[in-house]
Order: C-alpha cells, then sequence, then structure tokens
C-alpha cells in the first residue's frame, strides 16, 4: 500500500516513479521493456489419470503449456528429462503430473524428491499436497528433512509415496541407512531434482557423488528410477544434467508459459571523482531506489551480493523507511538465519505483512513468497542466470514486475551496464562440476563402501576405483576378503563429509548478550575474515563484536554493540606450482594449467564508517594459516617481451592485469566472484618469471581454472576493451583497480602488458602453436 494514499500502487506508477525522480532518472543508463508472452497451449495428454484431469481441471487449468505436455510424454516414453525454461513458467508440473500418474496407476511406485533447500522443498511439498487432496485419494507425500520427528520418520520410510528431501539428508540420513528404506529403494520409479542449475561447483560435484551412490543402492535393490530434472537457462543445460545424473537425458526447452511485461533497468551510480573514477557507493543508491520504491507503496526484493551488505543495507531502509512503515516490514533473509527466521520472514512476504526483504541468492531460488512488484539489485549478480533469476521474484504471476540492477564499481559490473546487449542477447553461462575431483571423490567412496560393500571390477564414476580401494585399505578405513572391499572403521563418514563447502566443519555463531544462545553459522574460510576477534558481525540488522573465535572447538562467541561502523580484513596470500597438466606456449608466452598449493592468513582488518565508507582504524588478525591443495591457471611473461621495464613498474603492470581478470573471469564461468582468486607474482618461484595465477578457492579444484586456461585469448581481449573504455586518468576500482593500489601509471602499464601479451598470444595462434 502507499503511505500516502492507502492504495497499492501499480507498476504503471512505479515506473513514472522512476522516471519522475531526478536524482534516480539521471544515473539509469538503459531500460529495455521485454513484451509480454503469450501462453503456447497443449491439450492434456491421453494417458493422463482421469483424477488428475478432474483435480486439474477444478482449479481452471483446461491444458498444460507446451513444455509440460513435452515433458509428460518424454517421461511416458521411459526417457530422463531435463526441463529447462525460466522463473515462473511452472516447471514444478512438468515433474508432478508424470510421477502422480504413475502412482495413481500403481499405488506401489515410489517417487524421490530432492530440492537444493529445506526452505524449497517445505514450499513444493504444500503445493503438492494441495493438490493430492484436491483428488481425495490416498497418496502420502512428506518432506524428510533435519526438522522431521522421529515418529514421522518412521511412517515416511514405511509409507511414503513421494519422500521430498534434499542432498544432504540424502548423503548423510537415507543412503547410510538404506536397510530402513527397502521400501522405497526397491519401488523407486522416479528421482525428480529441482533447481539442477544450482548444482554447480563444489556442491554439484558433491550432488554427482550422491547420485553415484544412490544408483548403486537402487541396483542393489533392483530397481532403476528415471530422473526429472528441471532447471533454469544455462548454456549447457543437457550436457551439465548429464554429468550430474551420469545418464542420457532428454532436454525439454519449448517453453509454453505466459509472462507479463517486464522493465529492466540499468543504473550506475554517478561519479564523484573523475580522475580517479570513482562512484558513489552502490550500497547507499541501492538504499535510495529501494526506499523510493518502498515509500510509493511497492512491495520489493532488494538482493545484495554478501551478507555483511545485506545486513548494512536492511540497517539503512529501516532507518529511511521505519516512520512508514515500521522496522518489522523490512527485514532481512540469508544464511545462517534459523529456519523459524526464515519460515515467519517467507510468511510475512505472502501475505504482505512484510513490504520488503533484503536478501542474498537465499532468495534467488523458487521459494513460494508471492507476487512482489519490484526487484531490485546492489550490484550484477555475478552471472547472468542469476541474474534473470532474481528478476524473476518480481511479477511472478504474469504481471508486470520492474528489476533495477544497481551498478557497484568493479569490472564486472561496469562492464555489463556498459554493454547491455551482452547481458540481453547472450546465452547465460556453462555450469561447471567436477564429480572426480580427487579429494570429493574419495569421500563419496568412504561413504559408498560404508553403505554396500565394493566387488571387484565395479565403477564409481571414472576413476580407477581399484587404486583408491588400495589406499583405503593402507589406510586401514577398509578391509579386503575375497574380492570385496568392507568398511571397518566404528565411525560412519557422511556426518563428517559437508556438500556445501570446501571446509569440512562450520563454526558456530553463539550470542552472549543474555545467557548464551546459537544465532547463525559460517564455514571456517569465511570465519576467517568475519569472524575474528574485534570483527563487527551483523545479522538481521544487530550489531554484535566478536568477542572470541576459538578455532579449534569451532566457535565464535559475540556480544550485540551499537558502534557506527563495519569490519572488513586483508588476506595474504602465497602459491607454488606443484604440478602442470597442461601447456601453450608463443613467442615470449607461456600458459599452463596445474595443481599448487596456496597458503592463506587473514593478517589485519579494517574498520569503516557506516554511510561514509571511511576508513577509520585498524588491528591485526591472530589465526593460523590455511593451506588449500587446488588447480590454477596462469601465464608466464620472458623478460624480452617486457623491454627492459624495472621491476617497480612492473609490479603494478601485474597488479593491474590480475585486478583486472579476475574481475572479468565470472563472464565465462557460472560462480561467484569469490570461486577463483589471483595472485601476481614479479618472480614466481617455479619459473623465476612475471606470472599470473588465477586459482579455484576449493580443495582440488572444480574445473574453473582449467575453463580460463581455454579462453585466454577471449579473456585479454576483455581486459584490453574494458581499460580502453573506462574514463578514468590512471585506474579506478571499475578497470584496473584504485590509483592507491596501482599507482599514478598503474592504468597505462596495465594496458601496455596487456597489448604486450595479446600480441604474443595471437602470434602463437597464427603460427598454430
Amino acid at each position: 500500500m502507499n503511505p500516502l494514499t492507502g492504495k497499492a500502487s501499480s507498476v504503471e506508477e512505479t515506473i513514472e516513479l522512476l522516471r519522475r525522480t531526478p536524482e534516480i532518472a539521471r544515473n539509469i543508463t538503459h531500460w529495455r521493456t521485454i513484451p509480454p508472452r503469450d501462453a503456447v497451449y497443449a491439450p492434456f495428454p491421453e494417458l493422463i489419470h482421469p483424477k488428475l484431469r478432474q483435480a486439474l481441471q477444478e482449479r481452471g487449468i483446461l491444458g498444460l503449456y507446451r513444455h509440460q505436455a513435452d515433458a509428460f510424454q518424454a517421461v511416458l516414453d521411459g526417457q530422463h528429462v531435463v526441463a529447462v525454461t525460466p522463473t515462473a513458467s511452472g516447471k514444478t508440473f512438468c515433474y508432478n503430473l508424470p510421477v502422480l500418474n504413475r502412482i495413481l496407476s500403481d499405488d506401489s511406485a515410489r517417487a524421490l524428491y530432492l530440492f537444493p533447500t529445506k526452505a524449497l522443498a517445505q514450499d513444493q511439498v504444500a503445493e503438492l499436497k494441495e493438490l493430492v487432496d484436491s483428488m481425495e485419494v490416498d497418496l502420502k507425500a512428506h518432506t524428510y528433512d533435519g526438522d522431521t520427528s522421529p515418529a514421522a520418520r518412521t511412517a515416511i520410510r514405511n509409507a511414503g509415496h513421494i519422500v521430498v528431501t534434499n542432498p544432504d539428508m540424502l548423503h548423510s540420513a537415507i543412503l547410510p541407512h538404506h536397510t530402513k528404506w527397502v521400501k522405497l529403494f526397491e519401488n523407486l520409479k522416479y528421482v525428480v531434482i529441482d533447481e539442477v542449475h544450482s548444482y554447480r561447483g563444489v556442491f554439484g560435484s558433491h550432488v554427482a557423488n550422491v547420485i553415484r551412490r544412490l544408483k548403486r543402492i537402487c541396483r542393489f535393490y533392483g530397481s532403476q528410477p528415471q530422473f526429472i530434472c528441471a532447471s533454469a537457462t544455462i548454456e549447457n543445460p543437457k550436457d551439465h544434467a548429464e554429468r550430474l545424473i551420469g545418464e542420457s537425458m532428454a532436454l525439454i526447452d519449448n517453453n509454453g508459459a505466459p509472462a507479463g511485461e517486464k522493465h529492466f533497468v540499468f543504473y550506475n551510480p554517478p561519479v564523484v571523482n573523475q580522475q580517479l573514477g570513482i562512484r558513489r557507493s552502490s550500497v547507499l543508491e541501492t538504499q535510495k531506489v529501494a526506499a523510493a520504491l518502498l515509500k510509493h507503496g511497492v512491495q520489493t526484493i532488494v538482493f545484495a551480493r554478501s551478507r555483511v551488505r545485506v545486513e548494512i543495507l536492511l540497517t539503512y531502509l529501516q532507518d529511511l523507511v521505519a516512520h512508514e512503515l515500521g522496522t518489522k516490514s523490512i527485514r532481512g533473509y540469508r544464511g545462517g538465519y534459523l529456519p523459524k527466521q526464515r519460515r515467519e520472514i517467507e510468511r510475512g512476504l505472502r501475505n504482505g505483512e512484510i513490504r520488503g526483504v533484503v536478501s542474498t541468492n537465499a532468495l534467488e531460488l523458487g521459494i513460494d513468497i508471492g507476487q512482489l512488484q519490484a526487484c531490485v539489485m546492489n550490484g550484477y549478480p555475478g552471472t547472468i542466470a542469476s541474474t534473470w533469476q532474481q528478476s524473476g521474484r518480481a511479477g511472478r504471476r504474469q504481471e508486470s514486475s520492474v528489476t533495477v540492477l544497481v551498478a557497484s564499481s568493479n569490472p564486472l559490473d561496469q562492464y555489463i551496464i556498459d554493454n547491455p546487449k551482452y547481458f540481453f542477447e547472450r546465452p547465460p553461462e556453462r555450469a561447471l562440476i567436477s564429480p572426480d575431483n580427487l579429494v570429493i571423490l574419495v569421500d563419496h567412496i568412504k561413504c559408498a563402501a560404508y553403505e554396500l560393500p565394493f566387488e571387484e571390477g565395479e565403477f564409481f564414476g571414472e576413476e580407477a576405483l581399484a587404486d583408491i580401494l588400495e589406499f583405503l585399505v593402507e589406510e586401514r578405513i577398509l578391509h579386503k576378503v575375497d574380492r570385496r572391499w568392507y568398511w571397518m572403521e566404528q565411525s560412519f563418514p557422511a556426518h563428517d563429509i559437508s556438500l556445501r563447502s570446501a571446509a569440512q566443519e562450520n563454526v558456530v555463531i553463539i550470542d552472549m548478550t543474555y545467557g548464551s544462545k546459537v544465532i547463525g553459522e559460517m564455514d571456517r574460510f569465511g570465519a576467517m575474515t568475519l569472524l575474528h576477534e574485534e570483527a563487527i558481525y551483523i545479522h538481521e540488522g544487530v550489531q554484535y563484536q566478536v568477542e572470541k573465535l576459538d578455532y579449534e572447538e569451532k566457535k565464535a562467541y559475540v556480544r550485540e554493540v551499537s558502534v557506527d561502523y563495519f569490519t572488513d580484513a586483508n588476506l595474504a596470500v602465497q602459491l607454488k606450482v606443484l604440478q602442470v597438466h597442461k601447456e601453450e606456449r608463443s613467442e615470449g608466452l607461456v600458459r599452463q594449467f596445474g595443481e599448487v598449493t596456496v597458503n592463506a592468513k587473514a593478517t589485519i582488518f579494517k574498520k569503516i564508517k557506516l554511510r561514509t565508507h571511511e576508513n577509520i582504524g585498524s588491528g591485526p588478525i591472530h589465526l593460523p594459516e590455511e593451506e588449500l591443495h587446488t588447480n590454477s591457471y596462469w601465464f608466464s611473461v620472458d623478460e624480452d617481451v617486457l623491454k627492459g621495464r624495472n621491476a617497480h613498474d612492473l609490479q603494478f603492470a601485474l597488479l593491474g592485469v590480475a585486478n583486472i581478470l579476475v574481475s572479468l573471469a565470472p563472464l565465462y564461468l557460472m560462480c561467484d566472484p569469490s570461486d577463483i582468486r589471483v595472485v601476481p607474482q614479479v618472480r614466481a618461484i617455479h619459473n623465476k618469471q612475471p606470472t599470473i595465477f588465477l586459482y579455484d578457492r576449493y580443495p582440488g579444484g572444480i574445473g574453473l581454472s582449467e575453463r580460463l586456461y581455454e579462453v585466454h585469448g577471449q579473456l585479454l581481449r576483455q581486459a584490453r576493451d574494458t581499460i580502453q573504455r573506462c574514463g578514468c586518468m590512471s585506474g579506478c576500482p571499475a578497470c584496473v583497480g584504485p590509483i592507491e593500489e596501482v599507482g599514478l601509471l598503474g592504468k597505462q602499464l596495465a594496458g601496455e602488458l596487456l597489448g604486450q601479451l595479446l600480441d604474443s598470444h595471437e602470434k602463437g595462434e597464427e603460427g598454430g602453436l
């Protein structure tokens, strides 16, 4: 509701608001109106069960969208299916209809649904039960997760037609105890995997191995389920689903769903220092746009890149609109919040009590949060796919909607803002996984051995299984008897293996202000920079100071405070080459891909004043060094190519090139920018030459740096073009980095070095090297 008129604001009024507010309109660089799309229908399939047809007709559904009908038929034909259509296009029916149709005809049939989060699983079960109840049949669909009571768990194991869970529960609570789930595994006809695009990187590599274990147990019980997958739009949906499942898939991507008109606005904060290329803070500009929408009565979702930004934006917005709307009408939403808080926020968004929410990408997936009118993004989400997912949270029910992308100063954001055609006309990124990453693979072979003994000649992925099994025998984890390998440890391995992060254990955050209560958790690598002693940790807009981080016990003790600053930490990194797997040489340039070790240590933290973002102090961090064995792509330059450039200039040139390469790398990767890291070395340890390393921030690597090795030339050209287009004089956050970091000649030196690197690369291509 508009607080001034008491009426709901229409999208047309919202558009006028953006166009007629001078301090907003003058920073809009591109406005794209995406026209509405009509539905393309298909008749109900002939073999659809009468009760299911009647239930759909009673809901006013007289036919299916084209992609839903095609998916239904492909499943009936016995194919594994991946359905790929945009947000709010009815992908749920692509799997619910064939599954329900089979169970209505065969009461013994079972299905297993996997969703990436508990929230999404619970949301989908509610929708599924609504459809089942309307048919008045005894068909049981239940959520099985960490919140399920022991009594309910027994009933679900014995009588659940559809078991809805997440990969973590399948990994740690179902597969290791498969003997309690005999009825499910003997009769398992379908495995549904929703939001397949979210299974990428480390998480996706783990899940691919969990699927291998699931299929192995199904074979043991004599079942061979069909897989039905659903995904948002990515470049390689069929290939990605096939790598995840290990089966050939039928691709359904002929979207027949209607869509309302969408207004997509690119907003670039104003330049406040032309020479230094410094723009006004994207956080403050996001706050301005979101506050204008909220004050006008527009229900709005704001996405931010990090937990810290979510909490800072939440604090600002609650201050700005508290008088009109009250602080409880603006809420935060991110990982680390406890489940009860998240359910309460989702409910408030659906019923309209909550008018605005500030979220990380935790709300990017299809959780039902009702019909929002506007989406504001603080910074480019990192991928085209994620940007469309976040934008799709507004106007989900075929209504018009507005999305405002507020760019930050980093090169990736500025590239997208300056190249709207790249964003609107290019296919989304590739999803990458590495199921045979040795660290991940060995963990899941342990889990599989616990579940069922391995037979001689058995395969598990593409690696030589016998070698790994013998290694585990030597480590006294397995025991071999008569061509079989048996688990012999007391503990069960899945308990200690997290699917979600490189680190195996999370740090628990304990609030000591009034007694002692757990308020959240964080992975170990994040804790180094966000939960060190004296850090300001912000949770639901409340500030806490970290009084003690017990790194050994994985506990951070915090106390509520009220201060006008937040903290940001620095990492010192050392890198060494272990082994080279791929190599390309050209005149004066060598590009390589291989294994490296990275030693990282949090060193100092800065105190940054709220709202002005000025540095008001610093302090040391006393934490142990973390070692990471991973994959990297790097390139080295011969001294003669550098034409006698002195070490001082070379250092700034390498730093500038490294800054822009790592910022632009996500253009070619479907990853979070923090998943790939960069280290420039004036004199690399392994070859004594100037070298830039880009490495995967996960043990064993997950394919990111290998992809960068392949697109080396494109990445260099993109970097050179970005520097040439940038309007700053000597360097800025939108190209090679700020002057304080790269020096007065940083932009010029980096541009020259990129020119030399491209010359060498292109000569190599011409010569066929």
